[in-house]
């Protein structure tokens, strides 16, 4: 019987694998990937969360009744609409109704985006998915501490335009330059070019005044340490309608000329009481790129005041008292980051740009599997005419098949994108595992015609395999950091693959191989 300890830890984690994976076959609608800000779907409530996984994203079903089962339906369906007449457009969660506008270009556009329906958790890089990625590079020296601030200036930035899917992150080479790694799927070349020209100009205006700009110019410091920053110790958390709130606050300094200009423009500007407080009947609006991305109160002690010193407060909200804090605190560090991404630390040079439509990146897609199919084909055949027993064969592809799974699972759950750095990454993992399998195969029946018990001709496959594992780890590390951590997708892929491997897939091979030669 193959009731082993090993053969269970493996099927447990194919289990937990095929959840996190969680694979649909068949599904209606097309799946949202974006909503403009501005826009009427927007004012109708319709939101992309941040952190969701692609099966859990709401999908339309029909606009007006016509049913939208591809994305060609949906926007022949967009098409036909007419500008300020009622759209009701149905999703698999509710069912909207809204108004259609004109956009900028006279076209009759509801502001949504949506793509083909994800049919697993298994996020697709740009390769596979299409998209735009772009490599900038700091021009000049620039702190670890400047670098995380622009990384996380353009991810508030491009988020303030409705791109919700899209990964930021610095990285470096192997002689130590740093660079910024963007990556949008779904987004054109030009598209990505505008938004990018397009950054730098943060305002805070009272009405339609200006009171100051973001950046060094008008903003000297804004405070992100524990001393004066993080949840109001004199207001804290309520519960309120059933959940709770949390209030949070953090202080930033103008520059003279700034605090003159808010004192100008405050000094006639009407007082007005709310619940028990005094405040200033026109609110300090936060605009990025003429976007508003926040508005704040204004107490009237600051009335007419030249003060150089402002707290900043807002407020979260959450089910739970822990929800509440630490959606205060994202809160907090977004509009942190808004202050400052007016003037990023230094100046961004694009280095490299690629893109890739979506037809391209299922034709790579459907061409690795393919090659894949036939190299396991090919490999079991090899094996096969070698060792002449299916009882070996068989075993050999299905736990191969499994470790593919696992890190599948793995990626799902780690919401890494898989691109084709990482589909190479699975190639060398399928053609390691092989030779593992192989080594294991060859010390079990090798052994047992000189007589050696079953755990030692295992303990000698096994250190082999774990010797090759070692070396392999150590030459792939590197990798995190070559090409601008261009190749981390690969490295990542290869070592997971291959620990997963060794701890888990090689053991349960070898149970396996065991309890049926036995038999």
């Amino acid at each position: 019987m193959l009731v082993n300890w090993r053969v269970l830890l493996l099927v447990t984690f194919l289990l937990l694998s095929v959840l996190a994976i969680k694979p649909r076959f068949a599904t209606e609608g097309v799946e949202l990937y974006s909503v403009q800000p501005d826009s009427s779907a927007a004012a109708a409530g319709i939101v992309i969360p941040n952190k969701v996984m692609p099966t859990a994203r709401e999908r339309i079903l029909s606009v007006d009744g016509t049913p939208t089962d591809t994305v060609q339906d949906y926007y022949s369906a967009i098409s036909e609409l007419r500008a300020n007449k009622t759209v009701r457009l149905e999703t698999n969660k509710q069912m909207y109704t809204f108004l259609a506008q004109e956009n900028a270009d006279g076209k009759v556009d509801v502001g949504i985006r949506v793509k083909e329906v994800s049919f697993s958790n298994v996020r697709l890089g740009l390769d596979l998915e299409g998209g735009t990625r772009v490599l900038l590079q700091p021009m000049g020296e620039i702190s670890e501490e400047d670098l995380e601030t622009t990384v996380d200036s353009l991810k508030e930035r491009l988020n303030v335009y409705g791109l919700k899917d899209i990964l930021v992150r610095s990285a470096s080479d192997l002689e130590g330059n740093n660079f910024i790694l963007i990556e949008i799927a779904g987004v054109t070349e030009e598209e990505i070019q505008e938004l990018l020209a397009k950054q730098g100009k943060f305002e805070a205006k009272i009405g339609n005044e200006t009171v100051f700009l973001g950046g060094e110019k008008d903003i000297t410091y804004v405070c992100r340490s524990a001393e004066c920053s993080g949840i109001d110790p004199y207001v804290g958390c309520s519960n309120l309608d059933g959940g709770y709130h949390c209030r949070f606050f953090f202080q930033i300094s103008l520059n003279p000329n700034a605090a003159q200009h808010h004192a100008d423009i405050t000094k006639n500007v009407k007082t007005i009481s709310e619940a028990g407080s005094c405040y200033l009947s026109e609110d300090l609006a936060l605009y990025l790129d003429d976007v508003e991305v926040d508005r704040l109160r204004i107490g009237c002690e600051l009335k007419g005041s030249a003060t150089t010193d402002i707290q900043i407060s807002g407020s979260g909200a959450g089910v739970t008292q822990a929800d509440a804090v630490n959606d205060a605190l994202q809160n907090m560090k977004k509009l942190q980051t808004v202050l400052l991404t007016g003037s990023l630390p230094v100046k961004l040079e694009v280095v490299k740009i690629d893109t890739i439509s979506p037809s391209l990146g299922k034709e790579f897609l459907r061409n690795v599997m393919l090659v894949g199919a036939l190299a396991l084909v090919a490999v079991s055949g090899v094996v096969l005419v070698r060792y002449r027993k299916v009882v070996v064969i068989l075993p050999m592809v299905l736990v191969m098949l499994s470790e593919l799974v696992l890190i599948l699972g793995f990626a799902a759950l780690a919401r890494w994108n898989l691109d084709l750095a990482s589909i190479a990454g699975l190639i060398v993992v399928v053609g390691t595992g092989m030779n593992h399998f192989i080594v294991i195969t060859d010390e079990t029946l090798r052994k047992e015609a000189e007589n050696l018990d079953w755990k030692s001709r295992i303990k000698n496959a096994l250190f082999i395999i774990m010797g090759a594992y070692v070396i392999n780890l150590g030459s792939l590390i590197p990798l995190f950091w070559a090409g601008a951590g261009l190749l981390k997708g690969f490295a990542l892929t290869t070592i997971i693959g291959m620990s997963v491997g060794v701890l888990i897939a090689r053991p349960a091979y070898a149970a396996i191989v065991k309890i049926l030669l036995e038999e």
